[in-house]
C-alpha cells in the first residue's frame, strides 16, 4: 500500500506532528492535573479503559479477520491526538481540560498501549499472527522525543512554539491526506471490497467512544463542558500514530489491509465528530 517515499514521508510528518503537540503544552498543563486530578484521570481511564474494549468487542462481534481485527484494536489503544482538543474548541467546551488529557494519554500510552494490547490482543489472533510489542514500545518511546522537544521550544521560544504548533496539526492532516489519496487510488480494489462489517466496526469505535466518555463523565457528576471534552477525548484518536505504529512494527506484506481501516476510522469520526460539534453548539445558541 505504502511505497518507500509514503513511508518516508509519514515518519517525517510524524515526527512534526508530534514535536507540534509538544509546542502546544507546557508544565501548567501537568500542574493542573496535580492539582484537579479527578476529571483528566476519569478521561485517561476512559480513553484506556472504553475505547480498548470497544474495539474488541466489535471485532470479536463483526467476525473481522486477525489482521483487521489488530488494526481496530490498534484504533482503541492508541492516545488521543490534537483533534480532539480543536473539536472541543469548536465545541465550547473545557479546552484546557481535553489539552491536559491529550498530554496525559500521550504519555501513558507508552505503558498502557502494550498492557492493553497484551490483554486483548490474544484473543485476537492465531499463532501466525503475533502482535510486535516490543517494536510498538519502543516506536511510541520514541515518540515522546520530538514531543519533549516541542515542550522544550515552548518553554523558551513562546512564539515561536506557537507557528510550531500550528505546522504540527497541519502536518496531523497531511499524513491522513497523503494515506487516503494514496490508499484510494492506489488500491482501487480493495476500496470496492470494503465490506459492512469494516464501516460498522470504523464507525462503531468513535461513535461508541463519545457515547460512553459522555455517559461515564456524566454519572461522574462533572458539568457540561467537561463531559463534552471528554466525549471529543475518547473518542478521537491519534490516528497518525496509529499509522506509524502499523508502517514501523509490523510486516511489510501487512500494511495494506491493516491501515485500512485507522483510515476509514479517520475518515468516519471526522464527519461524526463535526455533526457532533454542530448539534452541541445548536443546542446552546
Amino acid at each position: 500500500m505504502l511505497g518507500p517515499l509514503e513511508k518516508s514521508l509519514l515518519a517525517i510528518l510524524l515526527l512534526v506532528l508530534m514535536f507540534g503537540m509538544g509546542a502546544g503544552l507546557t508544565l501548567d498543563n501537568f500542574r493542573a492535573v496535580a492539582r484537579r486530578p479527578f476529571a483528566p484521570l476519569l478521561g485517561l481511564a476512559s480513553q484506556f479503559g472504553w475505547m480498548p474494549l470497544i474495539a474488541f468487542t466489535l471485532a470479536r462481534a463483526l467476525a473481522l479477520p486477525d489482521d483487521m481485527a489488530v488494526s481496530l484494536l490498534v484504533i482503541g489503544c492508541v492516545p488521543g491526538g490534537t483533534t480532539s482538543n480543536l473539536f472541543t474548541m469548536y465545541a465550547r467546551s473545557d479546552v484546557a481540560l481535553s489539552v491536559s488529557m491529550t498530554a496525559l494519554s500521550t504519555i501513558a500510552a507508552v505503558v498502557m498501549m502494550p498492557l492493553v494490547l497484551g490483554l486483548y490482543g490474544p484473543a485476537l489472533t492465531s499463532t501466525s499472527f503475533e502482535i510486535p510489542h516490543e517494536g510498538i514500545v519502543s516506536t511510541l518511546a520514541i515518540m515522546l522525543v520530538p514531543l519533549a522537544a516541542g515542550m522544550g521550544t515552548r518553554a523558551r521560544w513562546p512564539a515561536r512554539a506557537k507557528a510550531m504548533e500550528s505546522i504540527g496539526s497541519l502536518a496531523g492532516i497531511a499524513v491522513l491526506g497523503l494515506l487516503i489519496v494514496t490508499g484510494v487510488l492506489g488500491n482501487a480494489e480493495l476500496v470496492g471490497q470494503t465490506t459492512l462489517p469494516m464501516f460498522a466496526a470504523s464507525a462503531g469505535v468513535g461513535l461508541s467512544g463519545f457515547a460512553l466518555g459522555y455517559l461515564g463523565a456524566a454519572t461522574a457528576g462533572l458539568p457540561v463542558a467537561q463531559r463534552r471534552a471528554i466525549a471529543f477525548e475518547t473518542g478521537i484518536q491519534n490516528i497518525p500514530l496509529a499509522l506509524g505504529i502499523i508502517v514501523a512494527t509490523f510486516p511489510a506484506s501487512m500494511h495494506e489491509r491493516m491501515l485500512w481501516l485507522p483510515l476509514l476510522y479517520a475518515l468516519l469520526v471526522l464527519v461524526s465528530a463535526s455533526a457532533l460539534t454542530w448539534y452541541w453548539r445548536h443546542r446552546q445558541r
